[in-house]
């Protein structure tokens, strides 16, 4: 295969930016962009050098792959088209509205032996690298996702549409089954959720609390992993990190706190952000995640590997998040702590690990 003939459906905020990248890539032609909106879809055509649809049924039988950026409450029926003659989907997230609507994508897709990658760009973020410093695997998880509201995306909540990055995310750190899930949230602007705020538990004890908003002032994109042996903090916006870690002598567990001036803040915070745990500011560097992300999908099309993010990931995202809508409908006095959490669930940052004797 050499030029790979690939088609947009949906041009809007993120759609358009999928037929941008896709237009400049070598080795591909953009044959065409859907949108229901005659005036847009030309409009990003003529952009582009392509042609403009507004419906996605005359390119079935003209591309090789198709990028859908669609309402997710479309993805099932769009994917489900191009799917069906082995063409090579993907689909921005969440992979469908219902999990039982992304388990038939995913059987389809099997069946047919298409690529299915789903639109978690997180994964394709450069701060999402800076894990691999957090030394260990991180027991306990939290982070935040908080946006105004941009009456986009508006037939999803805020699980669907934020926190879904984040259970992602959760989910690749710690590979384990999800033992159960309490949530408490409340919608603003209309009857779904806007706000809500979400903890997982997994089955080897590891907490992740999760926290996505759309009724913001300002936009964050925080993540902090804890680990027994160091904490990380990460910023996917500003693409920065934080790496904290215990010094020998905190190991030791010598606080050294005995001359220690406890009326001089500055003082203390010095020997403890010295003496005890030591830092180290990190940044990121990397291009355009949603450019790495469609040159991955192109690459899977072309050598028939596995993308990055698979139809399998995103249901499992969906699964937790579906998860998580439930549990909001729950009133909060009959949530509660999911049973055989293995113990314990303290663990002690620098903890001295035993030292076998030598013989």
């Amino acid at each position: 295969m050499n030029e790979l003939r690939v088609a947009v459906v949906g041009v809007g905020h993120l759609g358009r930016h999928h037929a941008r990248l896709l237009a400049g890539m070598a080795g591909v032609r953009l044959v065409g962009v859907v949108d229901t909106r005659e005036d847009q879809a030309r409009h990003i055509a003529a952009q582009f050098g392509t042609r403009a649809y507004t419906d996605f049924l005359p390119l079935l039988d003209h591309v090789d792959a198709v990028s859908i950026a669609v309402p997710t409450v479309y993805h099932h029926r769009v994917a489900t088209a191009f799917l069906s003659r082995g063409i090579p989907v993907l689909v921005e997230k969440p992979l469908a509205p219902s999990v039982a609507e992304a388990e038939a994508l995913l059987e389809l897709a099997d069946r047919k032996g298409a690529v299915l990658q789903v639109g978690h760009i997180e994964r394709f973020n450069p701060t999402w690298t800076l894990v691999e410093r957090l030394p260990g695997r991180p027991r306990y998880i939290a982070a935040e996702r908080l946006g105004t509201y941009t009456f986009r995306s508006t037939d999803i909540g805020v699980v669907h549409d934020l926190m879904i990055h984040d259970l992602d995310l959760a989910l690749t750190l710690v590979d384990q089954p999800v033992l159960g899930v309490s949530a408490v949230g409340t919608s603003i602007f209309g009857r779904l959720e806007d706000v809500a705020s979400a903890r997982i538990w997994f089955e080897d004890g590891t907490v992740a609390d999760l926290a996505a908003s759309r009724a913001s002032l300002h936009a964050t994109r925080k993540m902090r992993l804890w680990s027994p042996d160091g904490y990380l903090s990460l910023d996917f916006k500003t693409r920065e990190g934080l790496l904290v870690r215990p010094t020998e002598r905190l190991r030791r567990g010598d606080l050294g706190a005995e001359n220690l001036d406890l009326t001089q803040p500055e003082s203390v915070r010095a020997h403890v952000f010295g003496a005890l745990l030591e830092t180290e500011k990190l940044q990121a560097e990397g291009r355009e995640p949603l450019a790495l992300e469609i040159e991955d999908f192109i690459e899977a099309v072309r050598t028939g590997r596995k993308p990055r993010v698979t139809g399998a990931d995103g249901l499992r995202a969906l699964r937790v998040a579906e998860q998580v809508v439930e549990s909001l409908r729950e009133p909060a006095h009959l949530q509660v702590p999911p049973r055989g959490i293995p113990e314990p669930h303290l663990f002690r940052l620098g903890a001295v690990r035993p030292v076998a004797p030598e013989r």
